[in-house]
């Protein structure tokens, strides 16, 4: 077992204070969505103590004003908010509302945001409460936040989820509960969603948002469709990470798949969006 060491910890406060927090162009903001892989002892060299350090380095280098999170345990969570220098966090675990299982954790940074609200629902039939939908195999959730962007000074609304990995029925339905939701709670306002959705883009599944929202990776400018699931080298790759809007118009979408000092910082690769607000 590596031990994660003073040093090490020294390191990463010399990396967050030298970048993470910076502030992007003002008519710009960016927004990353990852899931961090869950903290598994089982992932051998790809464990999450041997790849928290670079995580937080990505997270720093892309200097980014919104991140939504999956996969995300109470440790990581706990971790994450205390070396990432100036941003506020948001999330609560998909098993009890509290911090038991996996958070869709949430990053502001709050140089740029203030929060006004936060909400959770569950990817089911009864939405309010800790549940589990359909023929999903594991609770699914959305963690939100409406924040006002004090640069802009205009209010935006930010959602982050997982869609089920083996429930057709469950993602079928929770795409479809998670468009109905957003109409519901921004009423038109500008908002982003980001997620894993373990379908690629074209997926019927996705249908429910295909028809509501346009992706980033579709309408930006400038963009790709590289793999988004590395699967740690071990799998075929795939499109199953996505950032979808509204009342946004995106410059530019990329898959982060470059070197932050590990082979792989998580077996999905970051996905980024720059968006301005629509005129």
């Amino acid at each position: 077992m590596r031990f994660f060491y003073f040093p090490v910890l020294i390191a990463i406060a010399g990396i967050c204070s030298g970048c993470c927090g910076k502030k992007g162009p003002a008519d710009t903001f960016k927004v990353v969505s990852c899931n961090i892989r869950y903290d598994n002892v089982h992932d051998g060299e790809n464990r999450w103590e041997l790849r928290r350090e670079a995580m937080v380095e990505m997270l720093c280098t892309e200097r980014c004003d919104l991140v939504g999170m999956q996969e995300v345990l109470a440790g990581q969570y706990d971790f994450l908010r205390e070396n990432m220098e100036g941003y506020g966090f948001a999330g609560v675990g998909r098993d009890d509302g509290l911090r038991g299982g996996e958070m869709m954790a949430i990053a502001y940074r709050k140089e740029r945001f203030d929060k006004l609200e936060e909400g959770h629902f569950w990817l089911s039939e009864t939405p309010e409460e800790v549940s589990l939908g359909w023929d999903g195999a594991c609770n699914r959730m959305v963690s939100w936040l409406r924040l006002e962007d004090k640069t802009a000074g205009r209010e935006i609304y930010f959602f982050n989820t997982h869609l089920d990995h083996q429930g057709t029925a469950a993602r079928t339905e929770g795409a479809s509960l998670v468009a109905s939701k957003i109409k519901a709670i921004t009423r038109g306002a500008p908002f982003v969603l980001t997620g894993d959705f373990n379908a690629p883009p074209d997926d019927p599944v996705l249908e429910g948002l295909r028809a509501s929202f346009p992706s980033a990776r579709d309408r930006a400018p400038e963009t790709d469709s590289r793999d988004t699931f590395n699967g740690f080298g071990m799998y075929q790759g795939s499109v199953i990470d996505h950032i979808y809007y509204g009342g946004l118009v995106p410059t530019l979408f990329r898959t982060l798949d470059g070197d932050y000092g590990v082979r792989y910082i998580s077996d999905h690769y970051p996905v980024e969006a720059v968006f301005v607000y629509e005129e």
